[in-house]
Order: C-alpha cells, then sequence, then structure tokens
C-alpha cells in the first residue's frame, strides 16, 4: 500500500456513510486500513455496513444520527469519541436534494434542507474542529455539490444550502489551523443508488467534458487524497470532480 494512502490506525467518522457515496468513502477507507464510524438515519443500514468494514479486520462502529439536527450531532461526537478517544477524519457527506419549484417550497421543506447540508455539517464540523485543534489535529472534508457554483433551478434551497457550506470550509481552515485542515468536496453528477430515480438510471450521456456521470471510485480517490498526507498543503480549498461541470 501507498504510504500516502494508507489510513492504518486513523479514525474516519462518515455521515450519511449507510448508502451512496457515503458507503463507498467507509468502504474505501476501511478497505486502507482505518477504522471507521458510520451515522445514518438507520441503524440497521448503519450496522450492516459495519459489519463488512469488521469483515475486513477493522474496528467498525455503527451509529444513527439526524446529521441536521444538533442534538444529534453532539451524541455522535460523544459517541465516537467514547469509542475511540478521538476522530482523526470527519466527512461530513449526509444531504438531501429534493426537486420543486421554488415558489411551492414549504417553510418546513426549506428547514429540513438546509438543516441536513449547512446546520448539521457546521455543528459537527465546528466542534470536532475545536476537539482535533486541542489534540493532534486532524482533516474535515465537507462534501458539496456542483449545484453550488451553478444555477440550480428547482433546486435553491440546496444549491443556497451548499455554496454555505463552500464559505463554511475556508472560515473554518482559518481559524483552527494549523493543526486542523478543511477542505471542500465538490462533485457533480455521480452513479451510486440514487441514479434509479433518474429517468436514464445514469446511464446516459450528459453535457459535460467528461460526457457522463461519475462513478463512485472517480469521487472517493479525491476524498483519499484530501484525507491523507499526500494533501498536507491543501486547505481552506474547493476541490472539485465534476467532469469539468460548470
Amino acid at each position: 500500500m501507498d504510504p500516502l494512502f494508507d489510513f492504518t490506525g486513523k479514525i474516519v467518522l462518515v455521515t450519511g456513510g449507510s448508502r451512496g457515496i457515503g458507503y463507498q468513502m467507509v468502504k474505501a477507507f476501511a478497505t486502507r486500513g482505518a477504522d471507521v464510524i458510520i451515522a445514518s438515519r438507520n441503524l440497521e443500514n448503519c450496522q450492516a455496513v459495519a459489519q463488512e468494514c469488521r469483515a475486513l479486520g477493522r474496528q467498525a462502529l455503527a451509529i444513527s444520527a439526524h446529521a441536521g439536527r444538533w442534538d444529534d450531532c453532539d451524541r455522535l461526537i460523544e459517541q465516537a469519541y467514547a469509542a475511540f478517544g478521538r476522530i482523526d477524519v470527519l466527512v461530513n457527506n449526509a444531504g438531501m436534494s429534493p426537486s420543486m419549484a421554488s415558489h411551492e417550497v414549504t417553510e418546513k421543506l426549506f428547514d429540513s434542507v438546509v438543516n441536513l447540508n449547512f446546520k448539521g455539517p457546521f455543528r459537527l464540523a465546528s466542534q470536532v474542529a475545536r476537539r482535533m485543534a486541542d489534540g493532534e489535529g486532524g482533516c474535515i472534508i465537507n462534501v458539496s455539490s456542483s449545484g453550488s457554483t451553478m444555477p440550480l433551478p428547482r433546486a435553491v434551497p440546496y444549491g443556497a444550502a451548499k455554496a454555505a457550506l463552500n464559505a463554511m470550509s475556508m472560515s473554518l481552515a482559518s481559524e483552527y489551523a494549523p493543526k486542523v485542515r478543511v477542505n471542500t468536496l465538490m462533485p457533480g453528477a455521480f452513479r451510486t443508488d440514487v441514479v434509479k430515480a433518474w429517468p436514464d438510471k445514469g446511464l446516459g450521456p450528459i453535457a459535460i467534458p467528461r460526457g457522463h456521470a461519475a462513478h463512485p471510485e472517480d469521487i472517493v480517490t479525491s476524498a483519499l487524497f484530501l484525507a491523507s498526507p499526500a494533501s498536507i498543503n491543501v486547505t481552506g480549498s474547493i476541490v472539485r470532480c465534476d467532469g469539468g461541470q460548470h
């Protein structure tokens, strides 16, 4: 294993880690030696992923938590530190992006989208960053979206919340430096189980330079880079992994 991408002995927490790109990230870190904490609202799914990681010889903790609620975020942090004593890598991945005409968005839906995509990640990142800064340091990766920097009709609250996440990463990177690195990973369209809801099931061409939606491994490798010593000089950055989507 390349020593730059050997995570043996590292503790990695991934929200939204039981499905989609979060699941792919959990497995990628575990395959490379990390012990993992899998968080999502569905405990049974988290436990299934944890069992997969234990089969690889890793320690794995499954926690049911709503990443948009501060009480759940605080409980998640306490349980993670009680089990492992630290978090070396936090991946704020949980999110939601319902499609709806802007004039039809209810206050409840608006709050749900902003809470999960920005409010909760802020709480997790700020509290974990403080603990990292008081300890041995660490790395935080906030998963944003290409929709945060381009027109996104019918998903305005989502794009706006992800744009706030971009700004948050830069500010936290400055506030908790030099021991904590904070970056944004900005994927575009990618093929996981979410593509089942797409008309073409994610198989058709799309109007970006690469020509098609990414495979999960195309995104995961960028997360591994941001979490590894290979990116020691990268912080406060927005790393686009979108196939050239604008």
